[in-house]
């Protein structure tokens, strides 16, 4: 088997893993009517697809984020009210490990709700 032939072979099934400026190389020696320069990553392979006559059997969906369940800005507020109080038992009982753990959840409930505010 030739270098060109596997190259063919390799770039065919690998479209997606290609950068873009390699998949405007391929496209260019396709002959089009549109503009390959202006095209994005999606589209050319799609285009290039198109031209050689592949098709997809499994489409390359990306991985949505899956979230936490989000709080709104008043149970955030409730939650870390809660927390500080039971921070101050827990140094009144002089339970330091418990203390710290109690801020540290304070500080990043804190910092979540900024994050909401600044939505």
């Amino acid at each position: 088997m030739s270098e060109e032939t596997h190259k063919k072979e390799n770039h065919e099934k690998h479209l997606e893993k290609l950068t873009i400026k390699e998949l405007r190389e391929i496209a260019a020696e396709i002959p089009h009517e549109k503009a390959i320069h202006e095209m994005k990553k999606e589209e050319l392979v799609i285009f290039i697809k198109e031209a050689r006559g592949i098709k997809d059997e499994t489409p390359v969906r990306k991985k949505k984020h899956t979230g936490r369940i989000k709080m709104t800005k008043t149970e955030l507020k409730a939650k870390i009210r809660e927390l500080k109080a039971l921070r101050l038992e827990a140094l009144e009982s002089k339970e330091n490990e418990k203390s710290i753990r109690f801020r540290r959840q304070i500080s990043q409930l804190k910092k979540i709700s900024r994050r909401i505010a600044a939505v």
